[in-house]
């Protein structure tokens, strides 16, 4: 998962990395590995997560509850 411009190409060059998602993950591979400091990061600055990406976030909060700061709370 990584950070981009969205007058770039799909493909182009990309600001930052922040993840990444394995669909066919078996075994002990990590499916999903998320950075969620730099998430929150890019959210605060007014970046907009894909739909692919906000369900992969629910996903990642699910398994990993005490990584992602719950909503609404104050800082």
């Amino acid at each position: 998962m990584v950070v981009t411009d969205s007058r770039k190409r799909r493909d182009g060059k990309y600001i930052e990395c922040i993840g990444y998602f394995n669909p066919v993950a078996r075994g002990q591979e990590v499916r999903l590995n998320l950075d969620v400091e730099k998430l929150s990061h890019w959210q605060g600055v007014g970046a907009q997560l894909s739909d692919r990406v906000h369900a992969l976030t629910k996903e990642y909060a699910k398994k990993n509850p005490a990584l992602i700061p719950e909503a609404g709370k104050a800082a």
